[in-house]
């Protein structure tokens, strides 16, 4: 819908946007405008945002490096500073190897389908525990991979073992206390279990850790994401796997991402 044909006027929900809190209310007043169909559904979508949700949950869609991902209600939305991790894993590969890789806690799918299309080849394999997630996700890398639905590395094929040459594993690093402290959007909005790591916040990360050399090709990468205070120990829960660990930030989008590597039998690395 255009700006100047709608009769629900851009300067009204500007107005209605800011008024429930939206920091960046014309920008998403924009693209609500040109997401609906119809008057009807504008209506609906601003009802909709002004009560809380999301606006990708609004919208049906996140922007994720320079991908639409559909994201559909109670699934996590993913975030702007995950591309980060996207980045890594692509200088991690020469797209000529066609490597296999394996997407953890994939929620949407986003991940998975910005690193598929990133590359030239890739075999693309991707498992979530929530079954809304999974229908996401199947949409979102339609013929480019395949999405599985269970916990973690259990529902993968067995003949993936020792094949892996990137393993994305966005786990939830939330501490448990800490989850009432988050905006109500993440809080209210979207699976716990895909927020929650735990006591300390590393929960999943300590049980990815554990089958991860397992499932990696020898040089293969682990990358997982997380904050920059659980950084330390979250380098430090990689490397007692056996795999060799180290920390990479983004100031930019204050990101913190851990890749531990399964060294080469011969060569140290």
């Amino acid at each position: 819908m255009s700006l100047s044909s709608t009769p629900l006027p851009y300067s009204v929900i500007v107005t209605r946007l800011r008024a429930a809190g939206c920091v960046f209310a014309e920008d998403e007043a924009e693209l609500i405008l040109s997401t609906a169909v119809d008057p009807a559904e504008l209506a609906a979508m601003v009802d909709r945002r002004t009560a809380g949700l999301p606006l990708e949950h609004v919208l049906g869609w996140a922007e994720f490096r320079g991908l639409r991902i559909s994201v559909d209600p109670g699934v996590f939305v993913p975030r702007r500073r995950t591309e980060f991790l996207v980045d890594q894993a692509v200088g991690l590969v020469r797209p000529s190897d066609g490597p296999v890789v394996v997407d953890l806690c994939c929620g949407s799918g986003a991940l998975g389908a910005a690193l598929a299309a990133a590359l030239d080849l890739v075999e693309l394999h991707s498992s979530d525990v929530e079954p809304a997630a999974v229908r996401c996700a199947r949409r979102n890398v339609a013929g480019v991979g395949e999405v599985y639905e269970g916990d973690l590395f259990e529902p993968l094929p067995a003949s993936l073992r020792g094949r892996v040459g990137i393993l994305l594993a966005n786990v939830p690093y939330v501490p448990s206390e800490d989850v009432e402290l988050l905006p109500a959007e993440a809080r209210v909005h979207e699976p716990r279990v895909a927020l929650d790591g735990g006591g300390d916040g590393l929960d999943v990360l300590r049980r990815v850790t554990a089958e991860a050399p397992r499932w990696l090709a020898p040089g293969g990468h682990l990358l997982v994401e997380t904050s920059e205070r659980q950084a330390a120990r979250a380098e430090e829960t990689v490397a007692r796997s056996g795999l060799i660990a180290r920390v990479v930030t983004s100031d930019e989008l204050y990101a913190t991402v851990v890749i531990g590597t399964k060294p080469v039998a011969g060569n140290g690395r």
